[in-house]
């Protein structure tokens, strides 16, 4: 069963930089698709980023292209979303997640694609 921990969410200024990272474990990375999502209050969980493992492809939402970045270290079963110019629209929960085989037949941006997630990081941006 593979597990996903997020870590490095927080408070940040607009304008500002912040990294988050995802960790998995009990099962080898290679060959699944990892993405990010989040979710504000009172909003439907969105896209935000996805990287195709054995591709090398990524994929980002119109709202963050150009500020985010996704990337992994397979050695390390580790994903990283790293943040710039940050807004206060970017407010949200972040989370993580893994697909499988069984459902690698769906888009990798769509949250039917992943089947594991993350518990979430709370990401806080001033104005």
């Amino acid at each position: 069963q593979v597990q996903l921990v997020e870590s490095g969410g927080g408070l940040v200024q607009a304008g500002g930089s912040l990294g988050l990272s995802c960790a998995a474990s009990g099962r080898t990375f290679s060959g699944y698709a990892m993405g990010w999502f989040r979710q504000a209050p009172g909003k439907e969980r969105e896209f935000v980023a996805a990287a195709a493992w054995m591709s090398a492809n990524t994929y980002y939402a119109d709202s963050v292209k150009g500020r985010f970045t996704i990337s992994r270290d397979s050695a390390k079963s580790t994903v990283y979303l790293q943040m710039n110019s940050v807004k206060p629209d970017d407010t949200a929960v972040y989370y993580c997640a893994i697909d499988t085989p069984r459902s690698s037949h769906y888009s990798i941006t769509t949250i039917d694609r992943y089947e594991v997630w993350g518990q979430g990081t709370q990401v806080t941006v001033s104005s």
